[in-house]
């Protein structure tokens, strides 16, 4: 069933406007009658009915409100080492539809791709992420829109992974990721270096702050193919999948 977001879902009564409205009058084609789930990205679903249209505004009456059944209990925030290139939408697109929560860029040592200093830039690319995300939030059923961060230097991420619950993602080796993914654990925060991996002096810095390596198996895996398959693995460990 088709799935929008908007602010509230408090009321009887909704109007979808700007680019949902488009979207359901214009390229889903739907009419009065039709059903949709409207949700307020906080993780409360509305189940409506198409009243009527007003040009590309679209009318709904609110028939019953009910918690997203398709969040998970755990809460993954992926730190992501920058790549290069549009990897990063790729990593967010994906990452949302396996349930992420939160998305923080972080450029490492190894990053290829840096942090512009120009303000219009940078918020252009957010923007850009922003809506990536929000658009496979939709696609994929979530209740909530997972923010994705502007980039943060390592300094700025290592000292927000010392106060939480960090697994390591190092091609060198570690514990296996399933073991030590705790079916009661409501969140854990998963680092995932760039193309040349993540750093000595990295690693050693955030298990000194409590982070644990851990191990995807005996392959190096792509850096835009790692947090796919460590969101797979951590979903799927406690009872998400």
């Amino acid at each position: 069933m088709p799935r929008f977001f908007v602010d509230s879902v408090a009321e009887d009564t909704l109007l979808l406007t700007g680019q949902n409205g488009i979207h359901v009058r214009r390229s889903l084609r739907m009419g009065p009658g039709d059903p949709l789930t409207v949700c307020d990205g906080r993780g409360t679903d509305a189940a409506c009915r198409i009243e009527g249209f007003r040009g590309d505004e679209v009318l709904l009456t609110v028939l019953s409100r009910t918690p997203t059944a398709t969040e998970p209990s755990c809460a993954v925030t992926l730190y992501q080492g920058l790549p290069k290139g549009d990897k990063m939408e790729w990593i967010i697109q994906k990452a949302v539809e396996l349930g992420v929560s939160r998305i923080v860029p972080v450029q490492m040592a190894r990053s290829v791709s840096v942090i512009t200093d120009k303000p219009d830039k940078r918020d252009k690319k957010a923007a850009r992420w922003q809506k990536i995300a929000d658009e496979a939030a939709g696609q994929s059923g979530r209740g909530i829109l997972p923010p994705v961060e502007a980039p943060v230097s390592f300094r700025e991420a290592a000292a927000r992974l010392a106060e939480e619950n960090t697994l390591i993602c190092y091609e060198g080796g570690g514990a296996p990721l399933w073991e030590l993914a705790d079916r009661t654990a409501g969140a854990v925060s998963l680092v995932i270096g760039p193309e040349g991996g993540i750093d000595r002096k990295e690693l050693s810095l955030m298990c000194e702050n409590g982070g644990r390596p851990v191990t995807l198996g005996p392959r190096i895996l792509r850096c835009e193919t790692a947090p796919l398959a460590a969101l797979a693995v951590l979903m799927a460990a406690t009872g998400n999948m």
